[in-house]
């Protein structure tokens, strides 16, 4: 991605460039005139949810939702032919599936998906035809909601008017009715509207957002009678490339859909600039599965129906899918929405040094050891480099053996690791080679500081140049490009 410019599109119509475009999942726009999406998809096992719902349960509950899934069979083969065909290729298949673990069969013939807050879905099958994909669908639907905002326009003329909105994605947390999504769904929202599987719709109300990581969390109100599904939480970093997953969200509002594909790359990474400062993203889940506008803050789940990660990032000519898209990693997200709960201001790891990146032409004009890595500057005093030796002069050439070639790429590699976790960074100090252990920090501190000087100046991050952009990205890591 490095031949690419970083950026956010405008909208659905950008013209396409001459190359593909990293950039944030774009969310449809409501028109202009609408003040509220209020759309019912008709689902398999809908009309359960809204009897559920009617009944008025509370959470949190025990939800048992009846799923027949039956294909269409042909008729080109004599009967007794076509049956036992038919007999042998779905034992094959059901054989499969539960030894992948992705069935967990009863002897009534029904799967059973547990969540987190002991709701569960009985889901009865044909095991006759039924595949993967529908059984993971018919697990991690209900679990998966579509969210619609209106944006009020700062613009002159009737207030009616003058809004606008996104549409995108959201995965049930629990049976409070907390939502996880990205940040840029929801991001200066007047009001939010979730509609759940079942098609029913409530507003919902933002607890908190972390514009650095893009994700945010958002809560139903007055949803007492909600039939929610909390998703189940997989690990990410237990995942393969080649393994199936699958997207669930709201690809241009149309709700409930999902798209199949693979895991095509992991630990992908890169920065983008927003309209709230920068988004970080760090090791990545790359998929082929399609993810669209709208599918931003959606699910990728894995052949278990667990969830793995929030479909956020697209790389595209078009703004639309081209098989390569990015999802958060699960085990970062639900550590981030875990601190937005609790009412914490989210933190993220922090080293404390300025820095320049390091390539063949500097190093040969500072007569430097190596030719490429993170030079350091500064190191900020009493900072989690400081204590551990760093000096100014020393060339980062690797975090935990992992090749460090820019600046850049040190700021995103430490981003990848928690607050409080030690790491090893391999440092140049003229021409001997150290492996120095630090202890990174919390950037809590440094994000007060941050937001006290865009608050005092008025500036906002829309407003930055690229060069305001690079130097914003190194000082919210604790460091600035020089």
């Amino acid at each position: 991605m490095s031949d690419n410019t970083p950026q956010r599109p405008d909208g659905l119509n950008d013209t396409p460039g001459m190359q593909p475009r990293v950039q944030v999942e774009p969310t449809p726009a409501h028109p202009a005139d609408a003040t509220q999406v209020n759309k019912t998809t008709e689902m398999p096992g809908a009309g359960a949810h809204a009897a559920e719902h009617a009944a008025g349960h509370a959470a949190p509950h025990t939800e048992t939702v009846s799923r027949t899934v039956v294909k269409t069979k042909t008729k080109g083969f004599p009967i007794f032919l076509s049956s036992l065909a038919g007999l042998a290729v779905g034992a094959v298949l059901v054989i499969a599936l539960v030894m992948t673990g992705a069935l967990n069969i009863d002897r009534g013939g029904s799967v059973t998906a547990a969540t987190p807050d002991s709701t569960t879905q009985s889901i009865k099958i044909d095991a006759e035809d039924t595949t993967l994909a529908e059984t993971v669908a018919a697990k991690a639907l209900p679990s998966v909601v579509s969210i619609s905002t209106e944006i009020a326009s700062s613009g002159m003329g009737d207030s009616s008017s003058a809004s606008s909105g996104n549409i995108g994605s959201g995965v049930i947390l629990d049976t409070d009715g907390n939502i996880l999504t990205n940040n840029h769904v929801v991001e200066g929202a007047t009001s939010i509207v979730v509609t759940l599987d079942d098609g029913s719709s409530f507003e919902a109300e933002l607890v908190g957002a972390d514009s650095s990581s893009d994700l945010a969390v958002i809560k139903l109100t007055n949803a007492d009678g909600a039939s929610l599904t909390p998703i189940e939480i997989g690990d990410s970093d237990d995942l393969s490339v080649g393994e199936w997953v699958m997207a669930i969200g709201s690809p241009f509002g149309n709700e409930q859909s999902v798209s199949t594909g693979i895991v095509s790359a992991l630990y992908r990474s890169t920065a983008l600039s927003s309209t709230s400062g920068t988004s970080i993203y760090a090791n990545m889940i790359q998929t082929d599965a399609a993810i669209n506008p709208g599918n931003s803050g959606g699910a990728l789940v894995n052949d278990q129906g667990e969830l793995i990660g929030i479909n956020s990032v697209i790389e595209s000519y078009s703004g639309s899918s081209s098989g390569v898209g990015f999802a958060i990693p699960v085990n970062y997200a639900k550590n981030i929405a875990d601190q937005i709960i609790a009412g914490k201001t989210p933190v993220h790891s922090y080293l404390g040094v300025t820095l320049t990146s390091v390539n063949a032409w500097n190093a040969r004009q500072n007569n430097l050891a190596v030719d490429s890595g993170a030079y350091v500057n500064e190191v900020v005093a009493d900072g989690p480099a400081a204590q551990a030796g760093i000096q100014q002069g020393d060339i980062i050439t690797a975090v935990n053996g992992e090749a460090i070639t820019s600046a850049d790429g040190l700021i995103i590699a430490i981003r990848e690791h928690e607050v409080g976790e030690k790491v090893t960074l391999t440092v140049m100090r003229g021409t001997e080679e150290q492996q120095v252990e630090v202890t990174l920090g919390s950037d809590e501190a440094l994000q007060a500081e941050q937001q006290d000087a865009t608050e005092g100046n008025g500036s906002g991050g829309n407003n930055m140049t690229e060069e305001q952009f690079l130097q914003y990205l190194q000082e919210l890591m604790g460091g600035g490009m020089r």
